[in-house]
């Protein structure tokens, strides 16, 4: 994966970083929405489609806005040319996660978005890529603030940890 020298983003570039970032996260979601179940309304399984869904509307947003500027000019920078900015850690979902636990997932993402657009800040020349990345940034800590406010509404439970059916003293052992 080549690296991202940001001292010479331009704005097109810059965009389609952003678009790409949207991209990988909104397929990661998808792909934990799948691998944590659907076991009942409300679970992981739900949490993580709805941040796809979040995920996919911005990408929608940024993508029209790209359209707009430089028509269907060929993308330099694809998702493949990026890993995990954005999107949660591969080795996060587990089948019997709770909906705490993938909204814990989806903070630290967005957290890890923000840390993102703040380092790049520091290298960046171009002014329009600076106010991109600015808006970007504050749009991650709204996401951040965001997805705080649901998971400190969410209740601990009802699922249980892998492995703790299994520890002394719990029902499983």
């Amino acid at each position: 994966m080549p690296a991202i020298d940001f001292r010479t983003l331009s704005l097109q570039d810059a965009l389609d970083l952003a678009v790409s970032i949207e991209e990988e996260a909104k397929a990661r979601y998808d792909d934990f929405s799948k691998i944590t179940g659907g076991r009942y309304a409300g679970d992981a399984s739900d949490m993580f489609r709805q941040m796809a869904g979040y995920e996919a509307k911005h990408l929608e947003e940024l993508s029209a806005r790209r359209k707009q500027l430089f028509g269907n000019a060929p993308r330099k920078i694809t998702a493949d040319m990026i890993d995990d900015i954005e999107a949660p850690d591969r080795g996060q979902p587990r089948t019997f996660m709770s909906a705490r636990q993938a909204l814990e997932v989806a903070l630290a993402s967005e957290e890890k978005a923000h840390d993102f657009f703040e380092q790049a800040l520091k290298q960046v020349k171009d002014a329009k890529v600076k106010a991109l990345f600015e808006e970007l940034r504050k749009e991650e800590k709204q996401h951040v603030q965001l997805v705080g406010k649901w998971l400190a509404k969410m209740p601990r439970g009802p699922d249980v940890e892998e492995g703790e059916a299994d520890e002394p003293g719990s029902d499983g052992g």
